[in-house]
């Protein structure tokens, strides 16, 4: 991972991102998204500065960002997390590499407190959120 390359998004690495992120649907495991949003509403739904690339040999393989969790004042300062990894890339420390940047510049930022949903079969994003000091706080049942 010596060519690893970490940098903030552009909107020119919104089309590759995007298939990173579709890959994670198709998964079933990734998001609780079933379509691939368009670049403009990807773009809209996430904080426009705290979104970063990893690049390899000129190919982007993952990214992270954060999207609001509320409109409300109160809430400014939490931010939910998103991280893909191109699943020919995964277990490479590129989503630590990603986190680490993420939260270095969310706290200078004011963002306070910083929260993911994951589907409680996606082992390997749960080991990674814990390993970033994340924490489980509750489990989502029958959710209609």
């Amino acid at each position: 991972m010596d060519t690893l390359i970490t940098r903030k998004m552009e909107k020119k690495d919104l089309k590759e991102g995007l298939k990173i992120y579709k890959e994670g649907i198709e998964k079933g495991m990734a998001t609780f998204e079933t379509i691939v949003p368009s670049e403009q509403v990807w773009d809209e739904r996430h904080h426009a500065t705290l979104r970063f690339v990893a690049g390899e040999h000129k190919r982007e393989v993952g990214w992270i960002g954060i999207s609001p969790v509320s409109t409300r004042t109160v809430y400014s300062g939490v931010g939910e997390v998103s991280v893909c990894i191109s699943s020919d890339c995964k277990g490479k420390g590129i989503a630590s590499k990603l986190f680490k940047i993420l939260i270095e510049e969310s706290e200078k930022a004011g963002f306070w407190t910083l929260q993911s949903s994951i589907f409680t079969i996606n082992t390997s994003s749960i080991q990674l959120h814990k390993k970033m000091r994340f924490r489980i706080v509750g489990t989502r049942e029958r959710i209609v």
